[in-house]
């Protein structure tokens, strides 16, 4: 699911990434046709996803603390707090639209002290924070917080425990979730059309029918899960998003180095865009791949690790037993 996440969010962000000033920073839907389909399913789409599992992946780790350390919280600390320098540096060196150090600020407001709640009221903040986000247009980044308590609430009800069991589940929860978003796309493309794209109706539209499509993508990559395409998906997705961190990072440097040698990317086509991002997945995921065959996991995954539990973790990868032939 992260490295399904990651191919998304870095489809949405190779052209901001690319406009180094503050003239060209705009919105691809204002560069391209009053439709842009890139724009209308990829932008904003998938950084919920990834924000829900940055919330699970919190709550799973200090579940994990607390068998392990005899101060779990502190462990989330230092993780946060690492990530938040590692976000800063990313934000002030190379992109200014980075979101790791919001996602670590974030987690220290909100997640952190979350811990210490029952998990009803986390279910409940999360309900609140996410409805008032979108009431009060308060854009992408004010339904972060909602969407951590969201992803923590699913892991602390066993959500996420029992979520492959079966096709189901994420089959109703996906055609509920295309019933609601295919309104408030309707209401985004008329948005864009005649230009209204920040009025007050449209600060709802936007995010709502990005956190439904969301919600979507996930139930169907859930139901392909299920079937014999499950072993293919792993294969694509898998590395990506073992080595997510070092992935989002190095993406912003190969999208740049693309930017240097082509120049004009208030030119770039949406079919531009996905060859950009074709190419840059595929690097990745040919070096995540020969990369995890001997590791562990990834560099900065690694390094990260380090500094979360303050030892040295191994890193290259333990040999198994050899196999007897025919034995």
């Amino acid at each position: 699911m992260r490295g399904f996440a990651l191919c998304g969010v870095l489809v949405a962000n190779v052209k901001p990434i690319a406009n180094v000033d503050d003239a060209s920073v705009v919105s691809s839907a204002t560069q391209e046709s009053a439709v842009d389909w890139l724009h209308l399913l990829v932008d904003l789409r998938f950084y919920p996803i990834f924000s829900v599992l940055f919330g699970i992946g919190f709550s799973l780790l200090l579940e994990s603390a607390a068998r392990r350390a005899a101060r779990p919280r502190l462990v989330l600390l230092r993780r946060l707090l690492v990530l938040l320098v590692i976000g800063l540096a990313h934000m002030l060196l190379l992109w200014r639209g980075d979101i790791l150090a919001v996602y670590a600020a974030a987690g220290l407001v909100v997640l952190l002290p979350s811990s210490w709640l029952p998990r009803w009221v986390v279910a409940g903040l999360a309900a609140v924070l996410l409805a008032a986000a979108l009431l009060l247009g308060g854009g992408h980044f004010a339904l972060v917080p909602g969407l951590f308590l969201l992803g923590a609430a699913l892991t602390r009800y066993g959500v996420v425990a029992r979520i492959e069991r079966t096709a189901r589940v994420p089959a109703v929860l996906g055609a509920v979730f295309a019933v609601g978003a295919a309104p408030l796309l309707w209401l985004q493309v008329g948005f864009e059309r005649t230009g209204d794209v920040d009025g007050p109706i449209a600060r709802i539209v936007y995010p709502g029918a990005g956190l439904l499509l969301a919600g979507l993508y996930v139930c169907l990559l859930l139901v392909l899960l299920q079937t014999p395409l499950r072993r293919a998906l792993r294969v694509v997705f898998e590395p990506l998003g073992r080595m997510a961190l070092t992935n989002y990072l190095t993406a912003t440097v190969l999208v740049l180095g693309v930017y240097l040698l082509v120049g004009h990317p208030e030119r770039w086509s949406s079919k531009t865009v996905l060859v950009i991002a074709g190419f840059v997945l595929a690097v990745q995921w040919l070096f995540s791949s020969l990369w995890l065959r001997r590791y562990s996991q990834g560099p900065l995954e690694w390094l990260w690790r380090w500094a979360t539990w303050a030892r040295r973790p191994p890193l290259r990868r333990t040999p198994g037993p050899r196999a007897v032939v025919g034995g």
